[in-house]
């Protein structure tokens, strides 16, 4: 479940070194009120049935994607092999023709 909320806002933090003492200093700074986006938890379910939340300011309460990190062949190390050749195919004999002229 998310941990943020509306209500709970991060402070700034400033660092820096006096000009004038030559002595380091921290500022916190408040986050201003009522100017930031709500978060709020948003389920994602994946093609593969992977479901998971994450925080979000999107309107919606739940998303469909088409992969995640548990199906996407760059994270799982799986290559899916396409089948090219009938389009290839199909290019020659729909332009060979024009290139032999």
């Amino acid at each position: 479940m998310c941990t943020y909320a509306s209500t709970i806002l991060k402070p700034r933090v400033v660092s820096g070194l006096d000009s004038d003492s030559d002595t380091a200093y921290i500022k916190v700074i408040p986050m201003k009120t009522g100017i930031h986006p709500e978060y709020k938890a948003v389920s994602a379910t994946c093609s593969c049935g992977n479901t998971f939340e994450f925080n979000s300011t999107l309107a919606k309460e739940s998303i469909h994607l088409d992969v995640c990190d548990k199906c996407h062949p760059f994270y799982t190390g799986k290559q899916r092999v396409v089948d090219t050749g009938g389009r290839v195919d199909r290019f020659n004999k729909r332009f060979g023709a024009l290139s032999s002229k």
